[in-house]
């Protein structure tokens, strides 16, 4: 008999994991690194204050300031960012866009083949519990 497992860290992060060994599976071939997706992910809906950006992924990832600085330098070398005349603020490219584009497209069919199945009420439940579990998580490590 198949009891179902406990919502702990644990299986939070080979959930995580897995997916992300997708992810980095189907982007390494377009020569991106996991963080270089992400930047590029909030870069997709327009220019954004290069202070932002940082502390955007610095949050997200749990990286720091010149982790990320060097994750956007790849970008701006691969011609796919570049900054604004002030340098304040970094933008996609046109190739960058279409290679945006290429990494949605790898990552919503990763998500219909990984979720495909699974209730809306099971998964809106998860959400909900993760959402909570990593707001909790960020509050502690503010606090720290």
């Amino acid at each position: 008999m198949s009891t179902a497992p406990t919502l702990n860290g644990q299986v939070i992060g080979q959930a995580h994991y897995a997916t992300r060994a997708l992810l980095e599976r189907a982007v390494a071939p377009l020569g991106l690194s996991f963080g270089q997706v992400l930047v590029l992910n909030v870069l997709a809906d327009g220019p954004v204050e290069r202070d932002h950006l940082t502390h955007r992924i610095t949050s997200t990832l749990k990286v720091d300031g010149p982790a990320v600085q060097e994750m956007i330098a790849g970008l701006v070398d691969a011609n796919l960012a570049q900054d604004d005349t002030d340098g304040a603020r970094i933008r996609l490219t046109d190739t960058g866009h279409a290679m945006q584009a290429r990494v949605a497209e790898a990552v919503s069919g990763i998500t219909a083949r990984l979720y495909a199945d699974i209730p809306a009420d099971e998964a809106s439940a998860a959400a909900r519990a993760l959402t909570m579990v990593t707001q909790r998580a960020n509050a502690e490590l503010a606090a720290a």
